[in-house]
């Protein structure tokens, strides 16, 4: 579930505490592409000095989650359609590498995990808790790759994965048709658990283009202030 921020000033979150509610807001699709992160004001909601927002920002920039500019301060990075496009392209290279390394010592104990997963994932989407049902979509892919053994993989995996909601927000909108599609996850199991390399590639590939087939610039949205993007969905007054 989405990371919360507590009552600012009273537990002293230290900087990978910020830095993971920070990035957790953008994976949730709290905190979309141009949002200006204002230093004094992202330290006052987190109860912290200006020097640490100040370095959890520059490791932000680092891992391309931001956009810092000299003189006009820093913003949630919008990618460019190019780059979003090459960002899934990349991920249908990487999860196939990852589905052929891990059905080769897939074991059915491996195979029950993933449907548990994926049962989570299904019952978040029948309540209609869209934010977990996303982190658990965003967590299905990362499991993939955590079971296979391949750290490198794994590690290139979770750097695209942490961008690629900025892609979807900037280019395609917050419609959940523009997710990932619950059914094709119980599909590549199915093919794992066949241990079927060929078909299990063919479906994520197609599960992948989905989405990359659809990038495209759209208009900008409106946006809220900082203080209420960063708050979880539970907590936020309705509309």
């Amino acid at each position: 579930m989405a990371a919360q921020i507590d009552n600012p000033g009273r537990n002293n979150p230290s900087e990978d505490e910020v830095l993971r509610q920070i990035e957790q807001a953008v994976l949730d699709h709290r905190l979309p592409p141009g949002t200006k992160l204002k230093e004094v004001q992202l330290a006052n909601l987190f109860g912290v000095k200006r020097g640490l927002i100040r370095k959890v920002l520059t490791r932000l920039a680092h891992s391309r989650l931001v956009d810092q500019t000299p003189n006009r301060g820093a913003r949630v990075a919008q990618p460019s359609v190019k780059e979003g496009q090459d960002l899934f392209a990349t991920r249908r290279v990487i999860e196939s590498a990852i589905l052929e390394t891990l059905i080769a010592r897939v074991d059915d104990k491996t195979v029950r995990q993933l449907r548990k997963l994926l049962g989570s994932e299904q019952r978040a989407y029948q309540r209609g808790d869209s934010e977990l049902a996303l982190a658990l979509s965003v967590d299905f892919h990362r499991q993939l790759a955590a079971l296979a053994g391949n750290s490198v993989l794994e590690e290139y995996l979770n750097d695209i994965i942490r961008r690629t909601p900025l892609v979807i927000l900037t280019h395609l909108g917050d419609d959940e048709q523009n997710r990932c599609r619950n059914q094709e996850h119980a599909a590549i199991i199915d093919a794992i658990e066949q241990r079927n390399v060929k078909n299990a590639i063919k479906i994520m590939n197609q599960h992948l283009m989905h989405i990359e087939s659809k990038i495209r610039d759209k208009p900008k949205a409106p946006q809220a202030d900082l203080e209420t993007l960063l708050r979880p969905a539970a907590e936020r007054a309705p509309a």
